[in-house]
């Protein structure tokens, strides 16, 4: 897949696909690398751009809010999440931060317990090109957990949390990461015991707050259109 760009416009589309803008109908060339210039049928030009990690935010149909930037950057470096490893997810949902690691290399098998969720993530998969590595199953993972093991490293974002790492032992390697993602505090705070109860290696919950930064003639300052909160993050380490 390729992102065709103009100013505010971006389409995403792959080589051969017939564009329709209001700038008029862009025949995409079979073969086009990023950086060429493409016209519309009227003459009007974009520029062929290589799809990156962030422009899935952008690009993924949603099936609910993903998770943020600064949350997967954040899982990634405290997980040090890289190719080859094998990586337990549940809680799918648009499917972004799967995505994300498949395109680092990583096999990914991904639970989502709605049958409807599951799908548009399997399509989003196919978009964001890792459908061969990314394996999105319907089900809730306490159902399989007998089944599961051997992962590097296992992420989740359902209500549900607690129950499936108190049986981390079981399903990560030793040495194994587990990164959770809570809304609520409440829950944030219930993992955080179940992992240290299960006997889990560096347990630790963050808050993940992002400001940006207002820059103008008059001076800079941090924005003050909002605080930038997001979730609250457990990052746990199997002994």
């Amino acid at each position: 897949m390729i992102l065709l760009v103009r100013e505010d416009r971006e389409f995403l589309a792959a080589p051969g696909d017939e564009v329709h803008t209001d700038l008029g109908v862009i025949h995409v060339p079979e073969s086009v690398d990023p950086g060429e210039v493409v016209e519309t049928h009227i003459g009007e030009p974009f520029t062929v751009r290589k799809l990156r990690g962030p422009d899935l935010f952008n690009h993924l149909e949603r099936t609910g809010a993903p998770m943020m930037p600064k949350d997967i950057g954040l899982i990634v470096g405290h997980t040090g999440a890289a190719a080859g490893d094998r990586v337990l997810d549940a809680g799918t949902g648009t499917g972004v931060l799967a995505a994300y690691l498949g395109r680092l290399g990583a096999d990914v098998v991904t639970y989502e317990r709605d049958p409807g969720f599951a799908d548009v993530a399997r399509e989003n998969m196919e978009l964001a090109e890792v459908a061969d590595t990314v394996d999105v199953r319907t089900g809730d993972v306490t159902d399989h957990v007998d089944d599961l093991s051997g992962f590097d490293l296992l992420t989740l974002d359902t209500e549900n949390a607690p129950t499936v790492v108190e049986r981390a032992d079981d399903l990560l390697v030793s040495g194994g990461y587990v990164a959770v993602y809570s809304p609520f505090v409440e829950n944030a705070r219930t993992t955080h015991l179940a992992a240290a109860d299960a006997g889990l290696a560096n347990v630790e919950t963050l808050e993940t707050i992002q400001r940006e930064m207002d820059l103008d003639e008059r001076g800079s300052r941090p924005s003050t259109a909002g605080v930038g909160h997001t979730g609250y993050l457990l990052f746990a380490r199997n002994p």
